[in-house]
């Protein structure tokens, strides 16, 4: 019998190594601090699940958690039509497309801290662009006064910084779907739409899924643009989970409650994760299921 070679499990070592230090050691450590009372660094009581029963019945919480739902869903709502739009839209070759594609991309550079301090001053109505033009249309526009401004400012601000990601990663898919699709379309005489619908979407499914996911994922976890911004404010508009779990870490020092809220975070990011991707699926397979019988 040919003996295993086992070394490369050695390649796979610092991956492992990387893996335990930046995600398992911080994990459990957080997963300690949930079940104690933090009186200070020699002094700890357990407490068991007594600082999530208190997270789970917080008002505050719950009210954060419905804005954040709501952003994200709003967000997935835009930049997905939006980003696949602008991929059809964009050239797919010659010095044009290069040039096109350098452009789109310029706002994925600009760091998180930047692009709100951009915004900060784009909206302001005495030097901004976007807050005087809309006070000489004579729109009352504060995003530091009204909720409502402040929360569509935000979103704006998001739509601006990353719908760039989503058209990047749906050019991509529209130039990997081979010419003879695009062939046997016009032999058929398919129109624009019909070309989209039956050839272009069914072959971005799986972009579109990563997309999703991803601008699912990080906005839910939005934190430095709408902090640099508004400050969560007015009041608790644009306050989201993320924010208020810093209030709770940082600004109150309640180690034990920010330790459990930070748990219940990610399993609520995994649960909508997990139907979302399990929805995408069964959509995907329901299309291409017509696609055929068609």
């Amino acid at each position: 019998m040919k003996p295993i070679n086992q070394k490369a499990w050695l390649l796979v070592l610092p991956v492992i190594l990387c893996v335990a230090f930046s995600a398992v050691l911080p994990l459990m450590t957080v997963v300690n601090y949930s079940v104690q009372d933090i009186i200070s660094p020699e002094r700890r009581v357990f407490v068991g699940t007594e600082w999530f029963a208190l997270v789970m019945r917080d008002e505050e919480l719950h009210a954060a958690l419905l804005r954040q739902i709501g952003f994200s869903l709003a967000v997935l709502a835009v930049e997905i039509p939006l980003g696949i739009a602008l991929a059809l839209s964009m050239p797919a070759r010659g010095w044009q497309a290069s040039a096109v594609l350098v452009i789109v991309a310029l706002s994925l550079l600009i760091p998180w801290n930047v692009v709100g301090t951009i915004w900060q001053i784009y909206g302001r109505t005495d030097i901004g662009l976007l807050g005087a033009a809309l006070a000489s249309l004579g729109i009352d526009y504060s995003y530091t006064g009204s909720a409502t401004d402040a929360w569509v400012t935000v979103l704006v601000m998001d739509v601006w910084h990353w719908t760039p990601l989503v058209a990047l990663l749906c050019y991509a898919g529209l130039r990997a779907i081979p010419d003879a699709y695009y062939q046997a379309a016009r032999i058929d005489g398919a129109s624009k739409f019909a070309v989209f619908r039956y050839i272009q979407l069914p072959k971005l499914r799986g972009v579109l899924m990563i997309a999703v996911l991803l601008r699912f994922m990080d906005s839910f976890m939005i934190y430095t643009e709408p902090f640099v911004l508004t400050g969560g404010g007015p009041g608790n508009a644009t306050t989201f989970l993320s924010q208020y779990l810093t209030q709770k870490a940082v600004g109150q020092f309640d180690l034990g409650p920010a330790a459990a809220f930070s748990l219940i975070y990610f399993l609520i990011i995994l649960l909508l994760c997990f139907i979302l991707y399990n929805w995408m699926q069964r959509v995907g397979t329901l299309d291409s299921t017509e696609g055929a019988h068609g």
